[in-house]
């Protein structure tokens, strides 16, 4: 218990000096790029700005003072759950996050259950029928996905199944229908890598000794399957779906923007294109820790799985 409490507590300290790092990097990096804040708030509101407002602005906001000190500011605030104001709107940040997050998260479940419901059947016909027509089967399927653009997969079933057929809705967000879509073109995206991962886990695992002493013992080839070789291949699963966390909450900002979904992705490229800063700085710190404590959780996944694998050398994060 005590090794364990250890091992929390220092990836827990991991976890802060992470997001201290991305928060910083990113600050630094939006003062330094193009684009000017206080002319954009001026030209919002329609009015005829002059020097002195600019400057006016730019004492109020406190864009004068020097970065380090704009930083240690904002971490103040941020450790009293006070991510700023939005430049735009005058809303807290926290609140406009925290509205779009749900949708956002809601969506990303949606595309995971999509890529095991095919990457977990694809990997196992792969692996058990390996040289036959379902291992053929579950190849191409790898490569069909592998190959298709996200967004071209979208738009092509948005013409099929909301234009051509009028089965479900092309946009927006309020029923179980509405996921299907969005859902579909993001587990499609990412399944072709889970299937090759597990079908050749599945075939070496399948080849190991302790599975013979199975087949020797005349244990089912179902039980042996499921109960034994499947576990010993999940965990390089796991360690994918830990790395690949980043991925699937940057490339559902693009579904997010396909499917006029009400997530996240609508507000990070209205701040992006508005150079709402505040936004930006709070949205990429939420996701930050986000992928962070998902790994920490992936972690604890890993060591469940395979108990004997020694706390904090074996990590995926």
């Amino acid at each position: 218990m005590k090794k364990l409490l250890l091992m929390i507590g220092s990836r827990m300290l991991q976890l802060v000096i992470m997001v201290l790092f991305l928060s910083f990097i990113t600050f630094l990096l939006m003062k330094i790029t193009p684009g000017d804040p206080i002319r954009t708030m001026l030209n919002v509101d329609d009015i005829a700005a002059t020097k002195t407002d600019e400057e006016n602005l730019m004492k109020a906001y406190e864009f004068d003072r020097p970065i380090l000190e704009q930083y240690g500011k904002w971490v103040l605030g941020v450790l009293q759950l006070d991510l700023g104001e939005s430049l735009i709107s005058k809303r807290p940040v926290l609140d406009m996050i925290l509205d779009k997050l749900p949708a956002t998260l809601s969506l990303s479940i949606g595309g995971l259950v999509v890529l095991f419901i095919i990457a977990v059947p694809m990997g196992i016909l792969g692996a058990v029928y390996e040289g036959r027509w379902p291992d053929y089967l579950s190849r191409w399927t790898a490569l069909t996905g592998a190959s298709i653009p996200s967004f071209w997969l979208g738009l092509m079933l948005i013409y099929v199944f909301s234009l051509q057929w009028n089965l479900l809705p092309v946009m927006g967000k309020g029923t179980l229908a509405h996921f299907i879509l969005p859902s579909v073109t993001l587990g499609v995206a990412m399944a072709p890598m889970y299937i090759r991962l597990l079908r050749e886990r599945l075939i070496a695992t399948l080849q190991s000794p302790y599975i013979e002493a199975a087949k020797a013992r005349g244990l089912r080839k179902k039980r042996i399957i499921f109960s034994h070789a499947l576990r010993g291949s999940l965990i390089p699963l796991v360690t994918m779906f830990g790395l690949s966390i980043g991925s699937l909450l940057g490339g559902v900002t693009v579904i997010e923007i396909l499917f006029s979904w009400p997530g996240m992705g609508e507000l990070i490229v209205s701040a992006v294109m508005q150079r709402d800063y505040p936004v930006i700085q709070g949205y990429i710190l939420i996701i930050g820790f986000l992928v962070v404590l998902s790994n920490l959780v992936v972690d604890f996944m890993y060591m469940m799985i395979n108990p004997q694998i020694n706390n904090g050398e074996e990590s995926v994060s």
